[in-house]
């Protein structure tokens, strides 16, 4: 018999409690964790210097008109409020955060989650929430649509020649790279995440050693 089931707890074990900071269903798969990653390392990786946003995913936004956490909440796979203090927080509480609701809100759909995202969760972002911009993004087959709130109703935002849709909110476009949802530049440019940055600078030092030893430089000793 293995050890593994050899195995008993000791009876004086204590399981504690866990802190539940999201009421949310666990993610539909490893696609969607790594585009929320995605999402969120490259735009604080963008946004590095600023203070005042706040983006997170996966977690619960609590927005009861009572106040009251066991009432209304909702938990967008991705989303960003502007004009906030940029801290860890374990959850968005609408009363305790100036009455702010996000700015830009991103749904990953899934067979089990489209029905309500299109649906019911677009019409909360509207009516209540009122989202000004509102994407949805499927990591499986790569459906993709956004919507500005024009005249408190979400309007489809029309794409560019790429495909990609403006977001004024990022003053960033979205669109699908490699199949992936990425940021861009007005100019076009994808905006990196962190390990790309770090694999264009050892590049970029690998070019400057190149160029110094044909100088006759020894770069190591520089």
């Amino acid at each position: 018999m293995s050890a593994a089931k050899d195995f008993e707890f000791p009876n004086d074990v204590i399981f504690p409690l866990g802190d539940l900071y999201s009421d949310e269903p666990p993610l539909e798969s490893e696609l969607h964790l790594r585009q929320i990653i995605l999402l969120l390392q490259s735009l604080e990786l963008w946004w590095r210097n600023s203070n005042d946003f706040y983006a997170a995913g996966n977690l619960t936004i609590y927005y009861s008109q009572r106040q009251k956490r066991s009432e209304e909440f909702r938990g967008p796979d991705f989303f960003v409020v502007l004009g906030c203090q940029r801290k860890v927080r374990k959850s968005w509480v609408v009363w305790e955060e100036d009455g702010k609701y996000p700015n830009i809100i991103v749904e990953l759909l899934s067979n089990s989650t489209a029905a309500t995202d299109k649906g019911l969760k677009k019409q909360i972002f509207q009516d209540i929430f009122r989202t000004p911009e509102y994407f949805w993004f499927d990591p499986n087959n790569l459906e993709f649509a956004g919507f500005i709130l024009i005249g408190g109703t979400y309007e489809p935002i029309e794409p560019n020649p790429q495909g990609w849709l403006w977001s004024q909110q990022l003053n960033l476009y979205l669109g699908v790279y490699e199949h992936k949802l990425r940021y861009f530049t007005a100019e076009g440019n994808l905006v990196p995440t962190p390990e790309e940055v770090a694999e264009q600078e050892r590049q970029r030092a690998e070019r400057l050693a190149a160029k110094l030893r044909e100088l006759n430089i020894d770069p190591d000793m520089i």
